[in-house]
């Protein structure tokens, strides 16, 4: 998995996306990216980590999730998944 126009950065594929690594203009590329190759692994259900903040971070990551094809739902985690700081996605 790569990202940021700085350089490559691996991020293995394991169903937990931490974007806390990553600027908020890479996530547009970035999670289709992820996405693509949790379905090519037979993962089908994704934590997304945003954190809390402001939520600006959240909003963008939940507008975007809305336009994806592989995206069958998508909710703000369990409080043992990190609550309101990560999004759950079922492919």
């Amino acid at each position: 998995m790569t990202s940021c126009d700085d350089g490559i950065i691996e991020h293995p594929i394991d169903g937990t996306l931490d974007l806390h690594t990553f600027r908020p203009e890479d996530i547009h590329s970035l999670i289709p990216e992820y996405l693509n190759e949790c379905v090519q692994k037979g993962i089908r259900e994704v934590r997304i980590v945003h954190g809390k903040g402001s939520g600006r971070l959240r909003k963008g990551v939940q507008d975007l999730l809305k336009k994806l094809p592989e995206v069958n739902k998508f909710q703000s985690a369990s409080p043992d998944q990190g609550g309101w700081g990560a999004t759950i996605v079922w492919l």
